[in-house]
């Protein structure tokens, strides 16, 4: 039988050592062991057997899970992650010797993490500066919107962190009958749903002097249990959201309460479709949006937001683009983790489907892309209604898209009928598009030169000199 591997936890003792307030010498009189044996343990140059495992969980009152933790499983596949990029493509890195470093240099492997993070925030904040630059000079104000969404793009929307809490608080909250019950139990809350007019254009409120939490009796079953989640998520949450955003590069205070926003709003989803069994239930069902959203009580947009978060190391899903636009193409939310090349600055391509769902709405409308370059993606569009709820009550109708690369199509329940047909040609946006033949065009791009119309006219919009 072939022996277990060696445990080395040196970086992580000592880290215990220091949290304590402990010497060498005070822990190893703790353990009843010599001074320089601690030494040993903490350079790694000796194991950490199972009765000195036990030694610390019982000394010092720990969970042995917390004490032996995962051996730096989360470490090495968020640093294996990391080093896909294609700017390490040339150097040679092989998983087992990122493997020891993770494991080994736990403090190393965070700094080049929290350093990759950064050169991502950077990276994405000039492609902003660098698309904007032909637009007419403005004041050099910080935008709030573009700093969430550069904050959540480099991490890929992905926060493992707040999907383990999430799953605790869902087994928490499950256990004790659901989201009322537990916030009852756990913090002397009551839930009352109260009239649009006395709620006063709120859709929750927590009201401290009542010991409730207060919901607008419009919202349907989705809605309502999202905003409870959320105020789980804001009531559970707040440190985690803290120690993330600590690491985020923002100009002013708008930026961060965005990001702060989108932080719970992603715990919240979390409690509601927990990590494990929402990217079980996704490969069981062939990622079909509505019926997953039957099953785990969301909506569509909802369950489509949280696709796209399944990028948690070990246990990735398909990556997907998630966008959502309204009938005037205006964009209010847009999630990254399918390096979909979607505009910055500028509206997107007239071509693709997600403008013309509208016609059709509610309809899941399918659409195979291929850009300018060659790569191709697949594309699932719909609508979706916001508001509502009783006679009189405004509502919106806004188109939301999900797009994933053509090779992760197959896994979905949307091309299993029929091979896929020849893809729509589109472009980024019609100022970066040389589709010379678009009859879609809205503008001419960027430096290219124009025919004139006296002696020349072509079908497309713009005629321009080829080649």
């Amino acid at each position: 039988m072939a022996k277990d591997r060696p445990v080395y936890m040196g970086p992580r003792l000592r880290r215990l050592r220091r949290e304590l307030g402990l010497t060498q010498a005070d822990m190893a009189a703790d353990l009843e062991i010599s001074a320089s044996y601690v030494a040993l343990l903490e350079r790694n140059q000796r194991p950490l057997t199972a009765d000195m495992l036990l030694r610390l969980a019982r000394t010092y009152k720990l969970d042995m899970a917390e004490v032996a933790g995962d051996g730096g499983a989360e470490q090495t596949a968020r640093l294996q992650a990391v080093l896909k990029d294609p700017m390490f493509a040339d150097i040679d890195l092989p998983q087992l010797a990122t493997g020891d470093v993770a494991v080994n240099y736990p403090g190393i492997t965070e700094a080049l993490l929290r350093l990759y993070t950064s050169y991502r925030e950077e990276h994405l904040a000039l492609a902003d500066r660098d698309a904007g630059a032909d637009a007419p000079p403005q004041e050099d104000v910080a935008d709030p919107v573009a700093e969430s969404r550069r904050f959540l793009a480099a991490r890929r929307n992905s926060f493992p962190l707040l999907d383990d809490a999430a799953e605790k608080l869902a087994t928490e909250a499950e256990a004790e009958g659901g989201l009322i019950a537990w916030l009852k139990a756990k913090h002397n809350l009551r839930v009352r749903r109260l009239p649009s007019d006395v709620m006063a254009g709120s859709m929750r409120r927590l009201d401290r002097h009542r010991d409730a939490v207060l919901l607008d009796d419009t919202l349907d079953g989705a809605s309502s249990a999202f905003q409870l989640a959320l105020q789980i998520a804001y009531l559970e949450m707040r440190k985690l959201f803290d120690a993330i955003l600590k690491d985020g590069q923002f100009a002013g205070e708008s930026g961060r309460r965005l990001a702060r926003r989108a932080l719970a709003s992603y715990g919240a989803a979390a409690i509601l479709m927990p990590y494990t069994a929402f990217a079980k239930a996704v490969e069981a069902r062939r990622y079909d949006v509505e019926a997953l959203a039957r099953q785990f009580g969301a909506s569509f947009e909802q369950t489509a937001h949280r696709l796209t978060t399944l990028q948690k190391p070990g246990q990735e899903r398909v990556p997907f683009f998630f966008l959502r636009v309204d009938p005037a193409g205006n964009v209010s939310k847009r999630l990254d983790g399918a390096g979909f090349p979607f505009a910055r600055h500028g509206g997107s391509c007239p071509l693709w489907s997600v403008h013309r769902v509208f016609e059709t709405p509610r309809e899941v409308v399918t659409q195979w892309l291929e850009l300018p370059d060659g790569q191709r993606f697949f594309s699932i569009a719909r609508t979706v209604t916001a508001g509502g709820g009783g006679w009189g009550a405004p509502r919106v109708e806004r188109a939301i898209a999900l797009c994933c690369a053509a090779e992760h199509a197959h896994r979905l329940i949307y091309t299993q009928d029929s091979p896929p047909p020849a893809p729509t040609p589109i472009g980024v946006t019609c100022r970066l598009c040389h589709r010379s033949q678009c009859m879609a065009r809205s503008a001419p791009p960027i430096g290219r030169d124009m025919l004139p119309d006296d002696y020349r006219r072509t079908r497309a919009p713009f005629g321009f000199a080829d080649g």
